[in-house]
């Protein structure tokens, strides 16, 4: 009996040594990880539509199509008129989907798209987590649910849509930048070359390469890539879209054929263009014209303008050093410029509340650092911020306000998305059925979306991705140069 109760007593003190090694605040930590998943829950069920894998029937009945012998393209899904709409490569991608029901290919699909957000957010956060001090699991944790409850996150998780599996192939991109940037400091001379190869950042473009080749909206980045003189980076996309292009051709010839030469001109495929999900600026010119089809030369001419100045700014923000509101840039600005950009389309509001909020945190950082390098309140003369003199104590808490608001307001907007209450359709009933405000509520994504391409503020600093080009010469910033110049 004595040595029963020893051991027991021996196991009770071992789990208490256990327990004292769990901080307290891991504990709450995880709390609050819990009920922002439980609040997420809750908000899908509140603003979001019923989901039953739509677009991933479609998908899974073209495959199973094909993989009977038939034309993929030829494939339209029963009771509707849809049909297969992505190129051939994105089928072969697909194809193992025909020998798994549809219920399970819909439940991996949303398994794998939160798996790669989980991973994205943890390579966007992990510089802003470091510079503030917080637990990387925990800040992932919280962004995560967060950003599955929004518009895109979750109609592209209950359509079976494949927009979160793109986004992070084309921000993996961004990491490799990152890494290639730091390959001096990050590369182990003891490292095999799998791992030397993958720091080294060398594959960068890949990505973005191969999401081209899936779904031809990515090329808008190819094209930054060139503006930017990103060469190597701009080269390796070309080169992988064009080889998997090619082999496509190779594999699956009559349906690379098909589509090239005819399909992907076919656009009444997708939908009518004033469809209200439809949250591009040709949706927002129908509707506004109240037709049907996008008034050409009217959206060409917007189209051209929106193309250059998100291509602008996005230059601009890379050379003062955001690459991140880069990449974001041009992502809206293809959210913008397509002629059918559905809402679980628009992923990129994800890093643009992001940059929003850090924007909004790194003011009142570099607000309070100002105020304490100020002189005593004793000489203040009472104008903040002039000849060093301390601003009042209200300045900093303000600082950095307006990003902040910005943030939250873009967030609830994508988190109640106001755009299906009055979510109507030609030639049954008028857009303006619910009068102008009604109008504006329909299509308050699509204007969201035009003024962060024209607003969305970059870090100067935040984000470098600056490496050696072929000359051996770092690229320098402009606010490198202006230093030099000092």
């Amino acid at each position: 009996m004595p040595a029963t109760v020893g051991r027991r007593a021996d196991r009770l003190a071992h789990v208490q040594r256990l327990a004292r090694r769990i901080d307290r605040r891991t504990v709450v930590r995880a709390g609050i990880v819990g009920l922002v998943a439980y609040a997420a829950w809750v908000a899908v069920g509140l603003f979001g539509r019923p989901y039953n894998f739509f677009d991933m029937k479609i998908y899974h009945g073209a495959v199973v199509w094909w993989a009977s012998g038939r034309e993929l393209y030829e494939f339209i899904s029963p009771g509707t008129t849809l049909g297969f709409t992505y190129p051939p490569f994105a089928g072969l991608l697909m194809l193992p989907m025909a020998r798994i029901p549809i219920g399970v290919a819909g439940l991996l699909n949303a398994a794998a798209s939160i798996a790669a957000l989980a991973v994205v957010l943890a390579g966007l956060l992990r510089p802003i987590v470091d510079r503030l001090g917080w637990p990387l699991w925990f800040t992932v944790g919280v962004a995560v649910p967060l950003a599955v409850a929004i518009e895109p996150g979750r109609e592209t998780l209950g359509y079976g849509q494949v927009n979160l599996l793109l986004f992070a192939l084309i921000m993996a991109d961004l990491i490799g930048l990152r890494w290639r940037s730091r390959r001096g400091t990050r590369l182990d001379p003891a490292a095999g070359p799998l791992h030397r190869f993958v720091y080294s950042g060398a594959w960068a473009g890949a990505g973005i390469g191969l999401a081209t080749a899936i779904k031809l909206t990515p090329a808008l980045f190819i094209v930054y890539l060139v503006i930017t003189r990103q060469w190597r980076v701009a080269a390796t996309a070309i080169g992988t879209t064009i080889g998997v292009t090619i082999g496509s051709f190779g594999l699956v010839g009559p349906e690379a054929r098909a589509y090239f030469g005819g399909v992907l001109w076919q656009t009444e495929r997708v939908g009518a263009a004033d469809m209200t999900p439809n949250q591009s600026l040709a949706g927002l010119l129908a509707r506004l014209y109240d037709s049907i089809e996008t008034p050409g030369l009217l959206w060409l001419a917007f189209s051209v303008l929106m193309l250059a100045l998100g291509l602008s700014r996005a230059a601009t923000s890379r050379a003062d050093g955001d690459e991140l509101t880069a990449f974001t840039l041009v992502g809206l600005t293809a959210n913008v410029i397509s002629p059918i950009s559905w809402t679980h389309h628009l992923v990129w509001v994800i890093p643009a509340i992001i940059v929003l909020a850090d924007a909004a945190v790194r003011r009142r950082e570099a607000s309070r650092g100002l105020a304490q390098r100020a002189t005593p309140p004793s000489s203040y003369g009472g104008l903040p911020g002039v000849n060093g003199l301390r601003p009042p104590i209200w300045y900093p808490a303000l600082t950095g306000l307006r990003h902040g608001v910005a943030a939250v307001v873009l967030y609830l907007l994508f988190l109640v998305s106001p755009i299906w209450p009055y979510e109507h359709q030609l030639p049954e009933v008028s857009h303006y059925q619910d009068g102008l405000f009604g109008a504006l509520m329909e299509n308050s994504l699509a204007l969201a979306l035009i003024v962060l391409v024209a607003a969305l503020p970059w870090r100067p600093g935040a984000e470098p991705a600056f490496y050696t080009d072929r000359a051996g010469r770092p690229a320098l910033t402009t606010a490198r140069r202006s230093t030099v110049r000092r």
